[in-house]
């Protein structure tokens, strides 16, 4: 679906993936390596659409010191985007991100999450259609699954949303790094027009709701 947004939005005939491919060449399209995880460190996996724009606003989260755009939920091991594009895989597009818990909660980053997209669409953020691009919270243990379904039962109950919250809330199994030119994409690229009309708004959004939780000088 970026596709047909990126079409009515330029002349171009290549989407925002694609054209991402065609400009940064073949060497990019090698899978991310993730860093290793440094002492007292921890690490949530979330999904909530087009993974460019939750990697760009949890990179900006203070505590957060990396965020990795991915695959995770599928069955497929080593996905390529296009495979995972093309339906069939199970994965949705996910963002691992590496955070202090000593300057960021995980119940911080769940308010993050929670607000930077909207969870009670199924299968679907914005423009982007899919399960792919599905709202998920892939959980490491008992009590993050708890903290989940909490904060889902609460913004339920307080009617946050105009329709009930259908994240799905699962283990986490494997994250897959995506390819290398999708890291830091929405930094790179900020001439791209999906990224100008999709993924700005929510990010600009995110941070003037919860400015205490970012970065400064962004």
């Amino acid at each position: 679906m970026k596709r047909l947004f990126f079409l009515l939005l330029t002349a171009f005939s290549v989407a925002g993936c694609d054209l991402a491919t065609a400009q940064r060449g073949g060497e990019d399209a090698r899978f991310a390596t993730l860093p290793k995880l440094q002492p007292g460190e921890a690490v949530a996996t979330f999904a909530s659409g087009c993974f460019w724009t939750t990697e760009h606003v949890f990179d900006d989260v203070k505590g957060v010191r990396a965020a990795y755009s991915g695959y995770a939920g599928g069955k497929v091991a080593n996905p390529t985007y296009e495979q995972v594009a093309g339906r069939g895989t199970g994965h949705a597009e996910a963002v691992q991100i590496y955070y202090d818990p000593k300057v960021v909660s995980y119940q911080d980053l769940l308010n993050v999450f929670f607000a930077e997209h909207d969870p009670t669409t199924l299968n679907q953020q914005g423009p982007d259609v899919g399960d792919e691009y599905r709202s998920a919270v892939f959980y490491r243990t008992p009590e993050e699954k708890a903290a989940v379904e909490s904060t889902i039962q609460r913004l339920n109950g307080l009617h946050k949303f105009a329709a009930p919250i259908v994240t799905q809330v699962a283990p986490l199994q494997t994250f897959y790094p995506a390819e290398n030119y999708h890291q830091g994409y929405a930094v790179l690229h900020p001439e791209n027009p999906y990224l100008q009309h999709v993924s700005e708004p929510r990010y600009t959004k995110c941070r003037a709701a919860m400015p205490g939780l970012f970065k400064a000088g962004k």
